[in-house]
């Protein structure tokens, strides 16, 4: 590994860890030769499908991209980076599970949204108005009105009563 301050290409592993449910593993490493530490991360290396934009170009799927357009849609809002990520690894699970090669860029923005929607309203409009490409507001207004029908039939649905469980009884003598 090159060293990123000095660019020695030698070095020892000082410590290796599991990531997030083996996904990756996360290793510090001392350069043998200015002796400072950097960490680096190895992940799997995926064969993931390719996407067909809109305008019927193709290009491999981009994990960072997909996170910094999420992340875009939750800036200035009390999203965990955490979240995001985890919706990421959730959307790249998907991706893994279909036999496809390809994904079209409207079905991968669906998915985004189906996510952003439980996680945060105002990220799930943002996300909306640039992958709808809306050109005025009756379109932010008819995408808003949308979500707050389905809040609505939400708190409609009766909630499933859970049962309490019964208190012990216990005795003094």
């Amino acid at each position: 590994m090159k060293c990123p301050f000095c660019g020695h290409t030698e070095d020892r592993v000082v410590d290796s860890r599991v990531g997030r449910e083996g996904e990756f593993i996360r290793r510090r490493r001392e350069c043998l030769k200015c002796h400072r530490r950097y960490t680096t991360y190895e992940y799997i290396e995926d064969v993931l499908p390719h996407v067909e934009k809109r305008d019927g170009r193709r290009e491999p799927f981009d994990r960072q991209k997909l996170r910094n357009s999420i992340l875009k849609a939750c800036e200035k809002r009390s999203v965990a980076v955490q979240k995001v990520d985890d919706i990421v690894a959730q959307i790249e699970a998907q991706l893994h599970e279909r036999s496809e090669k390809e994904i079209k860029w409207n079905e991968l923005g669906e998915l985004v949204m189906e996510h952003l929607k439980k996680l945060d309203q105002v990220a799930y409009v943002r996300f909306a108005s640039v992958y709808r490409q809306f050109q005025d507001v009756s379109q932010f207004s008819d995408t808003v009105n949308q979500l707050k029908g389905l809040l609505k039939d939400d708190k409609a649905k009766p909630a499933a009563v859970k049962p309490r469980p019964l208190a012990a009884r216990t005795t003094t003598k």
